[in-house]
């Protein structure tokens, strides 16, 4: 995994591993529904190469709380703007989607909002309350913000009983500069509190490639993972959103993302996806 030298990889010349068709046309029906209930997916946010795919089968990850984030993660294509007042009644629009497209597994996530006093906390919790008044046998996923680390918000969010609690490190601890605002042990210490508060609810991680990182240093992720009980992980390739964003060091072969898999499920995860095009809610379901 060693990245090339200079400004990085020029985004235009992928692999052919890396030349998902992207139809437009598949995400007219998903699209409708989302208008009609005022409601954003982080699919359509952060540019995801799978929202064809997953739109055409009825699978999104929702966006609660805004499209803006207060931190300035150097990758990430979610607005960097000042962000709006939550609007109480998105849990049980959230809530009605769900029902209403009959979601068996439904991840809730949402940009980080620091300008808030519990960082969005009640909110997660609402959209699970509501969610399991509606569709009590779906299973919910929350992929949470890191809330500074602040224990009554994490709290909150593990009290409202999800099935499975998500925070991604995203990358390397040597990396982490690109996540402004984030700290590495800050979110490792997130995943602990959450395994340590309620055992039977399993927390997911997910860690990006081709940032600049070495192999060594993503097995020092994984096993940093297990240590604070993280069952279930997610690999991805990084691909940069524009030519302004942090750009891509390397593009890893398919052969490695397999080899990573299969240390990680050595570790002890219970369960591991990892492809070039992975993302931490791409194949949600089949986490269990």
């Amino acid at each position: 995994m060693k990245p090339e030298r200079g400004s990085g990889v020029d985004i235009q010349r992928k692999p052919e591993w890396l030349r998902k068709k992207i139809t437009p046309g598949d995400q007219s029906k998903m699209r409708q529904l989302l208008g009609e209930l005022r409601l954003n997916t982080v699919c359509q946010q952060a540019l995801c190469p799978n929202i064809s795919e997953c739109f055409a089968c009825g699978q999104a990850t929702f966006l609660i709380m805004g499209k803006s984030c207060t931190r300035l993660c150097s990758f990430c294509n979610v607005e960097k703007s000042a962000p709006v007042p939550v609007d109480l009644d998105e849990p049980a629009r959230v809530a009605g989607a769900v029902a209403g497209l009959k979601l068996s597994h439904v991840v809730v996530t949402s940009p980080t909002r620091d300008d808030l006093q519990d960082g969005g906390a009640s909110l997660f919790a609402a959209t699970v309350t509501a969610i399991r008044c509606s569709s009590p046998d779906t299973r919910i996923e929350l992929l949470i913000p890191d809330f500074k680390g602040d224990v009554p918000s994490l709290e909150s969010v593990v009290a409202s009983r999800p099935d499975i609690i998500a925070h991604n490190l995203e990358t390397v601890k040597r990396l982490y500069r690109v996540r402004g605002g984030a700290d590495y042990g800050r979110s490792l210490e997130v995943l602990r509190l959450c395994a340590e508060m309620a055992p039977d609810i399993r927390t997911k991680s997910g860690i990006m490639l081709g940032m600049g990182e070495q192999e060594e240093e993503v097995l020092n992720v994984f096993r940093d993972l297990r240590r604070v009980g993280c069952a279930y992980l997610s690999v991805g390739q990084y691909l940069a959103p524009s030519r302004r964003h942090y750009p891509v060091q390397e593009y890893a072969r398919p052969e490695l993302f397999e080899s990573l898999r299969l240390r990680a499920l050595e570790m002890g995860f219970g369960h591991v996806e990892s492809a070039p095009y992975v993302r931490s809610s791409y194949h949600a379901a089949r986490y269990a």
